[in-house]
């Protein structure tokens, strides 16, 4: 059995991995508790849009979503304030197979703001933080449960926009 630090350390080593400059990536962790990383290698990122991720497990509230999101996506998620969207990581090969809409897979050629594995929580340094920590090196999302919550928070904000425009 690991301990939650030591399963963090050993994510951390193997995020790094998809860094151009290892120290470089490290050192703004520390210092801005987030650092670029090269999607498509190690890992692929589906930006989720916040509303459709809100409407998906029913709640905004951080403490509650972490949970219902941990258990549907059964994978790492983080979330960016600043942009208002979700990124759940996912195999590398994600990239060449993601069809849905209003949910993108961001493969190679794209680089993530990642946050330091030890942000689980808004920090005053960066805007991003993880919602569903990393388990460890390479546990990711399983595509298709990513494809379940985007599928169902498309559908719930398609019958609200639905009701409003009924009722408008």
């Amino acid at each position: 059995m690991h301990s939650r630090r030591e399963r963090e350390a050993a994510a951390e080593t193997w995020l790094l991995l998809a860094a151009k400059d290892a120290r470089r990536a490290r050192t703004e962790w520390k210092d801005y508790g987030v650092a670029l990383l090269r999607c498509g290698g190690l890992f692929s990122a589906i930006r989720i849009p916040a509303a459709i991720v809100w409407a998906a497990v029913g709640t905004s509230e951080r403490d509650e979503l972490a949970g219902l999101l941990a258990e549907a996506l059964d994978g790492p998620c983080c979330f960016d304030g600043n942009g208002q969207h979700f990124y759940a990581l996912t195999p590398h090969s994600t990239a060449g197979l993601w069809k849905l809409p209003d949910a993108e897979c961001l493969g190679s050629d794209f680089y993530l703001g990642v946050p330091a594995t030890s942000v689980n929580e808004p920090d005053p340094r960066c805007a991003a933080y993880w919602v569903v920590p990393m388990d460890g090196p390479a546990a990711l999302c399983p595509p298709a449960a990513v494809a379940c919550l985007v599928q169902r928070g498309r559908s719930l904000v398609a019958a609200a926009q639905a009701r409003e425009a009924r009722d408008a």
